[in-house]
């Protein structure tokens, strides 16, 4: 509990900071909000019924605190181009999203974890070789490529998957899983080989320790070996990685969406800097920010599970 208040309280200057350096995006950016909005063939009178529904004609003080106040009760503002709550279009555009970002980390875990595993017991061998050049390759191809790769393989020539869209889960299991095995791969291999080479790296560390040669030397079966004892000793870091590429995917999210045409909440992000709707804008940066403080607030709890000295 005491730590639990701690990392809570550390948090909330952090969130704190994120929320001016937010609020400052539309009011410090180059050039009058209100002009850049209106357009050039806007009359005087447009951009000031801008600037005051933005309250870009009040003290800039006074126009933080009100934005603050508003933000607690979960007033984002409307959209300039549609007039719709900001809230409700990124509540709109979350789920495809968060399933886009769930499963894509799903499924780098399933793989990552045997492959770093193997590798890392067989350290040294053709195996281990063999799974460090595929980490490589695969974390070097940027997402588009891979995206597009598969569309033209598994799309365009076997028409075995649909090339884009998203299918809500309520429309059944089938469209949906169909509708994101092709982004979900695409995303997934560059975080596999990510947590694939870090779990390599730190279980070969830990099999290297002493107590693990005593246990191998009493001859405790493998897959205790590795899963109860050196695994969770290499928990922290794996964990550290998982969380990051959950962070990574949040912003990555951006490049997937626009390749499979995904509605998701990266592609309204693309839409509204197109269309320089800074209230829709203002919102997202504002939730991702959000996102990354209790990803990294989940992530020092955890800790404490695998590694008791932390919670002191």
């Amino acid at each position: 509990m005491y730590l639990l208040i701690k990392r809570i309280v550390a948090v909330i200057p952090v969130l704190a900071i994120v929320a001016v350096i937010v609020f400052l995006l539309l009011r410090l950016s180059p050039g009058d909000p209100a002009v850049i909005i209106a357009g050039d063939t806007a009359s005087a009178e447009d951009i000031e019924n801008i600037r005051r529904s933005l309250g870009l004609d009040q003290p800039l003080v006074q126009q933080f605190f009100q934005w603050v106040w508003r933000m607690l009760h979960g007033d984002f503002g409307n959209s300039v181009f549609s007039g719709m709550p900001v809230s409700q279009l990124i509540l709109q555009r979350a789920e495809p999203t968060l399933w886009l970002t769930a499963l894509t980390m799903l499924f780098a875990i399933v793989f990552a974890l045997p492959m770093g595993i193997w590798a890392a017991w067989k350290a040294g061998t053709w195996i281990d070789r063999v799974m460090t050049v595929l980490s490589v390759v695969a974390f070097s191809l940027p997402v588009f490529l891979i995206g597009y790769g598969l569309v033209y393989g598994f799309s365009t020539q076997l028409g075995w998957l649909p090339v884009q869209g998203f299918k809500s889960l309520s429309e059944g299991w089938s469209p949906f899983i169909r509708h994101l095995i092709l982004p979900v791969v695409s995303g997934g291999l560059i975080y596999t080989a990510l947590l694939a080479r870090m779990t390599r790296a730190t279980m070969v560390e830990v099999l290297g320790e002493d107590y693990i040669r005593t246990a191998r030397a009493k001859g405790l079966l493998r897959h205790r070996l590795l899963l109860r004892h050196a695994l969770k000793n290499a928990a922290v870091p794996i964990v550290t990685t998982i969380g990051l590429g959950v962070a990574m995917l949040l912003g990555g999210v951006i490049v997937t969406e626009s390749v499979f045409a995904i509605p998701g909440i990266g592609r309204l992000t693309v839409d509204s800097i197109l269309r320089r709707d800074y209230p829709v804008i203002q919102g997202i940066v504002l939730v991702t920010s959000m996102a990354y403080v209790l990803i990294n607030l989940v992530i020092d709890l955890l800790y404490s599970l695998f590694d008791p000295r932390i919670r002191y």
